[in-house]
This record gives structure tokens, C-alpha cells and sequence, in this order.
């Protein structure tokens, strides 16, 4: 009776348990629908809150010429290369559900 219940806990508990938690791990790792909503909400609100960074930079500068902004300079390649490549990938997502 020992044997049997050693290789039942090898054979068939173990892998069960295994095979449990890896599924449990799949599915919790997927984003859902709602976390798409918010991601697209937050990227809309941060490209909203660079535009006004430019607005503001560029009033200070207007109202100060010693003013220089070596990070935040709105036509610098660099700066904007991550948001254009978020706006490609939104365009794609969308043309494929449509």
C-alpha cells in the first residue's frame, strides 16, 4: 500500500499540481480588455500632457531668450521617435479589428 501511494503522489499528484499553477500562471498573465481601455486612456492623456509641455516651453522661451530646455525641445527626433512608434502600433491594432 505504501508503493502505491508513492507513485500515485509521483505519477498523479505531482504533475497535476504542476500542470495546475502553469495554467493558473497563463491566464493571469494575458491583459484584458479593460487594461487595454486604460493603457489607451493613459497614452492619450500623456500625449495631451506633451503637447502643453511644448505650449508652456515655448512661452517661456518667447518671454525669456536665456531660457533653453536641453531634455524637453519639441522638434528633436529622439523625443518623439517612442510616441510615433506607439501611434503606428495603435493604428495597426485598430485595422486589425476592424
Amino acid at each position: 500500500m505504501d508503493d502505491f501511494i508513492w507513485v500515485a503522489a509521483i505519477f498523479i499528484a505531482l504533475p497535476w499540481i504542476v500542470l495546475h499553477y502553469i495554467t493558473r500562471w497563463k491566464t493571469a498573465a494575458t491583459i484584458t480588455t479593460d487594461d487595454e481601455v486604460l493603457l489607451d486612456e493613459l497614452y492619450q492623456l500623456a500625449k495631451r500632457l506633451d503637447e502643453r509641455m511644448d505650449t508652456v516651453e515655448r512661452l517661456v522661451a518667447a518671454d525669456n531668450p536665456e531660457y533653453t530646455a536641453p531634455k524637453l525641445i519639441h522638434d528633436r527626433e529622439i523625443d518623439n521617435e517612442k510616441l510615433r512608434e506607439l501611434d503606428r502600433m495603435l493604428a495597426e491594432k485598430k485595422g486589425q479589428r476592424q
